[in-house]
């Protein structure tokens, strides 16, 4: 019999779908269903891949979690018809993502590039502006006038805008933190 971390090299990742939105309290009511089941030689981990994103919130910038996959759940587990009929009836739990009826294993190097991905430092701006709408410059030289974004970078939190001024369009790179939607 092999012991708890041979066991786990031998699980696999599974991806499963949930309502999005509900993706925490699955996975909480999944690991209360593994510990009173007594299946944690069978389900080792679960996870709800988030990452760090900056947001603007009535002119201020908050660091907030962002769900990477929404209505998806990570659990690492060895595929029998015990563990299966434990996720699967798990209450939340919508299915399992893969081919017909039997669940699909992800590969390391998926789960370790997600992994990667959600575990980089720089924390990121949620968009909060689309090409070719329109604003209104709240700060600044430019306070009061109105543009149409042209472009977005959302690595600085910036937003190029076309604004009118003396009959032309000129552009300017504002903070997200400068303008709101009209």
């Amino acid at each position: 019999m092999a012991d708890s971390d041979e066991k786990k090299q031998l699980g696999k990742w599974y991806v499963l779908h949930s309502q999005t939105g509900h993706e925490n309290r699955v996975q909480n009511n999944l690991q209360q269903r593994i510990q009173s089941l007594g299946v944690e030689d069978k389900i080792f981990e679960s996870i709800v891949p988030t990452r760090d994103v900056i947001v603007i919130k009535k002119g201020k910038k908050t660091k907030q979690k962002e769900k990477v996959f929404s209505g998806y759940i990570f659990v690492k587990m060895i595929l029998d018809d015990q563990s299966w009929l434990v996720v699967r009836t798990t209450e939340g739990v919508t299915g399992f993502i893969g081919a017909g009826t039997k669940p699909t294993p992800i590969s390391d190097k998926e789960i370790g590039a997600i992994m990667k991905f959600v575990e980089q430092e720089q924390p990121k701006f949620k968009r909060a502006f689309n090409v070719g709408e329109a604003i209104k410059i709240t700060e600044g030289p430019f306070t009061d006038f109105l543009g149409t974004v042209s472009a977005i970078d959302e690595e600085k939190g910036k937003v190029h805008a076309l604004v009118s001024m003396f009959d032309r369009e000129t552009s300017v790179e504002l903070d997200f933190l400068q303008v709101k939607k009209l």
